[in-house]
């Protein structure tokens, strides 16, 4: 028998067969299950706060409040909180905000089929969730700015945006500078 602790997850979507799609496949999945789903904002904060999930998988566009209002919300309530955003669009503005607001990973809908059951995993493992510093960094990396410069830029020592740097590459599992932003691009946690 194993000892690993099930993953509990809180889906919040809009559509009540999107919802039912990803309940199907979570709880088919062994040592996941879905405990709670939540069709707008003020539904996802309070299955939030009644559950406790460990991964929340948040729809950016709620037919009632949004998906960045959500997270905010229960970022602000439960800081560890582990949200994952879904979106229909590559390279989305709310996604910025979302990892602004506080999310911890990023899937495109149309990748949930081949991605949904890695990236809850890589998530509750830790994986894949920048700072809001790393973001910054990051994007200034975007920009072909210089560790000097970003340094600069950002109040920080280049020694400080060198440690930022590292663990950029070492979360998104990238092999050097360039590697991180197109990983970071075709994820949407950067624009284009």
């Amino acid at each position: 028998m194993s000892t690993t602790r099930t993953i509990r997850v809180l889906a919040v979507d809009d559509h009540p067969l999107l919802r039912a799609g990803i309940a199907s496949v979570i709880n088919a999945e062994p040592g996941m299950t879905i405990v709670a789903e939540a069709a707008d904002r003020d539904e996802a904060i309070a299955a939030y706060k009644a559950h406790h999930p460990d991964i929340t998988l948040m729809d950016l566009r709620l037919s009632k409040g949004s998906g960045i209002e959500a997270i905010a919300a229960i970022r602000s309530a439960s800081p560890a909180a582990r949200i994952i955003v879904l979106t229909t669009f590559g390279g989305d503005v709310l996604a910025l905000q979302a990892f602004k607001a506080g999310a911890s990973g990023y899937l495109l809908k149309s990748m949930m089929r081949t991605d949904l059951i890695d990236t809850i995993r890589l998530v509750h493992a830790g994986e894949d969730a920048l700072t809001l510093r790393e973001l910054d960094v990051l994007e200034s990396v975007a920009m072909g700015k210089s560790n000097k410069i970003i340094a600069d830029d950002l109040n920080l020592s280049v020694h400080t945006v060198k440690g930022h740097v590292q663990s950029i590459l070492a979360k998104l599992e990238a092999s050097d500078r360039t590697h991180a932003v197109v990983i970071a691009l075709k994820r949407g946690i950067l624009e284009q």
